[in-house]
């Protein structure tokens, strides 16, 4: 395992839960965390032993509560593109791993820490969490990739209100609209509940999972027939061994033992 300075990552039981840790500036997104973030993905995609994932933030405040204002205000016209272009790469790390990612918001979502946030796969949140995109108020637009999936997530319309007001989204409008799968009173009910939920995926064909991840992302992607990829994708699946695994499963009425081949 590589060593973090500002996050913490802990396996366990399969479960890789990634912390974003500098509590001391409410866990705000800057260009060296993002790197050890990019880091710590590769470790996911790589290790055997992760098959699902808990993104939190540390502290009670906040999960992330923005990107480091102090760097973005050294931008300029010639490095800002390579800037929101890296954030976006990470994040389309997180989007596109075939791994289950689950994010588990703590507080504060905001800016980059709502990009970051919607990229995960799903959301549970404390009741207390708020999500919004504020950079209008720095004449700035979401650089990591929140014009979209916001926009995916909650609707055009409402997308539109929010990055242009810069109001925060409460948990439970979250919810309601989509953006957050499930509430929670404290953050140690919200993970166990997270470590519940991997536990179950993990019961079922990784393969399926990993191409379920990529369907759904399939249906957000202008270049991709998503009928085409789901036919490819479930005529993939159908030479495995996970599907003659869960097949004669189901007709011998035991519980399947997958092996993700």
């Amino acid at each position: 395992m590589n060593t973090y300075t500002q996050l913490l990552m802990e396996v366990s039981q399969q479960i890789c839960t990634i912390t974003i840790n500098r509590t001391e500036k409410l866990n705000a997104l800057n260009v060296a965390l993002l790197e050890e973030l990019r880091v710590a993905l590769r470790e996911v995609y790589d290790r055997e032993d992760i098959a699902g994932v808990i993104l939190t933030g540390s502290g009670e405040k906040a999960f992330a509560a923005g990107a480091d204002i102090a760097e973005i205000a050294t931008l300029n016209e010639l490095n800002a593109r390579k800037f929101a272009e890296n954030g976006q790469e990470i994040f389309a790390m997180i989007e596109n791993c075939p791994k289950p990612v689950l994010a588990a918001v703590n507080g504060f979502a905001l800016g980059g820490g709502c990009e970051l946030a919607m990229s995960c796969h799903f959301r549970l949140a404390l009741k207390t969490a708020r999500f919004g995109q504020p950079e209008v108020n720095l004449g700035l637009i979401p650089g990591y990739g929140g014009t979209q999936r916001l926009s995916h997530l909650i609707g055009k319309g409402k997308a539109m209100e929010y990055m242009m007001t810069g109001d925060m989204i409460q948990a439970e409008q979250a919810m309601g609209w989509g953006l957050v799968n499930q509430l929670y009173e404290s953050k140690e009910e919200m993970l166990a509940d997270a470590q519940r939920i991997l536990q179950k995926i993990f019961t079922k064909a990784p393969l399926a999972i990993g191409q379920v991840i990529a369907c759904v992302n399939g249906a957000f992607d202008p270049k991709t027939d998503g009928y085409q990829l789901e036919a490819n994708s479930f005529s993939h699946l159908c030479k495995s061994a996970d599907f003659r695994e869960g097949t004669s499963a189901f007709l011998e009425k035991r519980q399947a033992q997958f092996s993700g081949k």
